[in-house]
């Protein structure tokens, strides 16, 4: 059995009373996390499924599962078909259908790995554009991943802190903070949080979130709408920290609305009137999370026409000598013509025409480490398409030689090792696919096949499974 901080277990206490801690304690201490998914629907065809229940605050995507398969032997995993996320987190989806209507640039500033990234992408307007933003490299490097298996265009990834962009000056209609905190919500799951938590952690969180919350203020638009969420407990990086930005920053907190009472989440825990949150292990069939929806004072604002227009003469952040290589990069890749192809040193990428303005802004004064869709790199005359082509779910897939492979083959090319190609596949660039959704290239030779699995995503586990399927048509 876990043994809790006894500052933990003082303080918390005494927040949210006897009955409700014991509740806590005993979902921490004794009680079994829930396995649960989240369908792409980009990915996933009308009328299939995965097995389970769905999640009340995520339906349409969410499910908790029986048992806990074995993800990493399924290739649709690594395909980008479902990701496997905390329910908790799920809450998300409620929050941006309820509040979001129409398109939007949004920031997701503390993204990493990229479930609350994709749970926002998949839940906000057609038309809108994500940032999804990591301060850490390795971190950001994962995150990058993910977002690139889940596959949908109209996402920008940057490796940057809150400062950064707030010298950047982009301007964002939501932005959501899943800031650092004391982990008190991942103490079923994570002995490793119970070990590192104490009162001095929570109070150099608490002092950084309030910090990076300044940072990001000016980068919302007036009539903008904050998300703010913790995975911890305590009200001091909670509810005291949503005072704080009533108070100081100037904000109107959000009710919303459709919040079942079996859920059973738990409201504000400190006698204001904030609408607030709460995820308890014990209490709610999830882990445990905080979060808070603001708006931000003034009215909101139609971007003019002439707010993005920049000096066409202006040096495009890195994007320098690549004009004629660009024409290199078939026209056919994409099911849509609606891109404008960017070059970034060898690389190119296709950006959505519509957003085109508001990436060169971005790499002018960020680190973008992802956008669009990244079509492959030239290599002398050549360009190998990329991975990222290869999960988009605006790959033509017509324009390239299909090899469909077995399972086992499947996670052969998952671990990238060799995968034969039968004799009569053409020579060049093969898309190899699983129950016919993409997984990515080979570059057939002939006497051979060269596996183009990006080696940092591959399988490590040497481990030989038992074919498994989460989601079944």
């Amino acid at each position: 059995m876990k043994t809790l901080p006894e500052d933990f277990i003082k303080y918390t206490q005494e927040l949210m009373g006897e009955e409700l801690f014991l509740q806590l304690k005993q979902g921490i201490t004794e009680g079994e996390a829930p396995t649960s998914i989240r369908l792409n629907p980009f990915k996933c065809k009308e009328g299939e499924d995965a097995p389970g229940e769905p999640i009340p605050w995520c339906p349409s995507t969410g499910r908790y599962l029986s048992s806990r398969p074995n993800f990493t032997f399924d290739p649709w995993l690594h395909a980008g078909k479902y990701y496997v996320q905390e329910a908790s987190s799920m809450f998300v989806d409620l929050v941006i259908r309820q509040l979001v209507h129409e398109p939007v640039m949004m920031l997701d500033l503390c993204a990493a790995p990229g479930g609350k990234s994709t749970a926002l992408r998949a839940a906000l307007p057609e038309g809108s554009l994500l940032f999804s933003n990591e301060p850490m490299r390795t971190r950001s490097q994962i995150l990058a991943e993910n977002i690139q298996k889940f596959g949908h265009p109209d996402m920008i990834v940057t490796n940057n802190y809150p400062r950064d962009y707030k010298k950047s000056k982009l301007q964002f209609d939501v932005i959501l903070t899943d800031v650092p905190c004391s982990g008190e919500g991942m103490f079923r799951k994570d002995d490793g949080a119970i070990e590192e938590w104490s009162l001095q952690n929570v109070d150099n969180c608490w002092h950084l979130q309030r910090e990076i919350v300044s940072d990001i203020w000016n980068c919302l638009k007036p009539g903008g709408i904050l998300i703010y969420s913790t995975c911890t407990f305590n009200a001091h990086e909670d509810e005291e920290n949503i005072a704080w930005i009533c108070e100081e920053l100037g904000a109107e907190p959000i009710a919303l609305t459709g919040i079942d009472e079996s859920w059973n989440i738990t409201g504000n825990l400190i006698g204001t009137e904030i609408p607030v949150y709460r995820f308890l292990p014990g209490k709610t069939r999830g882990e445990g999370i905080f979060l808070a929806a603001l708006r931000k004072e003034g009215e909101a604002e139609m971007e003019k026409e002439d707010k993005k227009k920049k000096d066409k003469n202006k040096e495009k952040g890195k994007n320098r000598g690549n004009k004629g290589k660009s024409q290199l990069v078939p026209t056919d890749w994409l099911k849509s013509s609606d891109y404008e192809t960017i070059g970034v040193e060898d690389n190119f990428y296709a950006i959505p025409s519509r957003w085109k303005a508001i990436y060169e802004e971005a790499a002018r004064n960020l680190k973008v480490i992802h956008a669009g869709i990244k079509l492959g790199t030239s290599k002398g005359k050549d360009i190998i398409p990329d991975q990222s082509l290869a999960l988009s779910v605006m790959l033509n897939k017509e324009a390239f030689p299909q090899v469909e492979l077995s399972y086992e083959d499947a996670i052969r090319y998952l671990r990238k090792e060799a995968v034969n190609l039968p004799a009569e596949t053409p020579k060049g660039y093969v898309l190899v696919t699983y129950r016919q959704i993409p997984l990515g290239w080979e570059k057939n030779i002939g006497n051979r096949a060269n596996n183009l699995y990006p080696q940092e995503w591959k399988i490590k586990s040497s481990h030989v499974p038992e074919k498994q399927l989460i989601i079944n048509n």
